[in-house]
């Protein structure tokens, strides 16, 4: 097959990797300038570097020389998960990945509220990789067994913590009906602030939107890593059949 972007040949079902996936992945070596300017944001950035958000001072240390928490690249160079995508059009792809950065580790959320309202969306959608990748992220972030089971699941997680508790509502409605009730965005604007409010409906539209393309493009979890155990159909979790 013939790259569209760099015109190099590509294989149609790489060794490694999800094997039905519809985007081929690309070695490091077959990129053009522009793709190549996109892989390196994203090895190169706080991803590849597990660098910390400005969070808040109560947030988890991160640990020293950390390393990312899951998959950014195969053995042999070639970016996994929603990455691989932003290659085939770096110019959508490199201010892609720019606002998921920016979302990740430029916003005033804690790592908490942050994995919290990612974790929705990704059991909502039942987005595979979303949650295989931010399951890992969220352990670090603190998130313990019980709050990522409810999570998982499509339940409220028991959150001590009011900001948190207003994020994942927040989240929830958002993901559910595409809105935020009067009560709710007053409550959030309240707690959060306005900006934060502005970032979390950022957050959901981002992760909705990679979710579709990981979905359209037949990507799940890495080879060897086991799928997140959704609901039995009909559950609290949401849209069955969404990867």
């Amino acid at each position: 097959m013939i790259d569209p972007v760099s015109g190099e040949h590509v294989n149609d079902r790489p060794a490694r990797g999800p094997s039905t996936t519809r985007l081929p992945l690309l070695l490091p070596g077959s990129l053009s300038d522009e793709q190549l300017a996109v892989y390196e944001a994203v090895t190169g950035g706080p991803r590849g570097t597990g660098g910390a958000s400005p969070a808040a001072e109560d947030d988890p240390p991160d640990p020293p020389a950390a390393e990312p928490v899951f998959g950014l690249a195969d053995a042999s160079g070639r970016l996994l998960g929603p990455f691989n995508a932003m290659l085939y059009s770096p110019s959508v792809g490199l201010p892609l990945q720019d606002l998921g950065a920016a979302l990740r580790f430029r916003t005033a959320f804690t790592k908490r509220e942050r994995e919290i309202a990612t974790l929705v969306v990704a059991a909502h959608l039942r987005s595979d990789f979303e949650w295989y990748a931010h399951e890992r992220i969220g352990r670090r972030a603190g998130l313990a067994d019980g709050e990522m089971d409810a999570l998982r699941e499509g339940r409220a997680p028991m959150l001590a913590d009011v900001r948190e508790r207003v994020v994942y509502e927040a989240t929830r409605q958002l993901v559910a009906e595409g809105d935020l009730g009067d009560a709710v965005f007053t409550e959030a604007a309240t707690s959060l602030g306005r900006a934060a409010v502005v970032e979390l409906v950022t957050l959901v539209g981002y992760y909705r939107a990679l979710a579709l393309q990981l979905r359209v493009f037949r990507v799940g979890v890495p080879d060897g890593e086991p799928a997140p155990e959704w609901p039995a159909a009909g559950g609290p979790s949401g849209e069955d059949g969404h990867e």
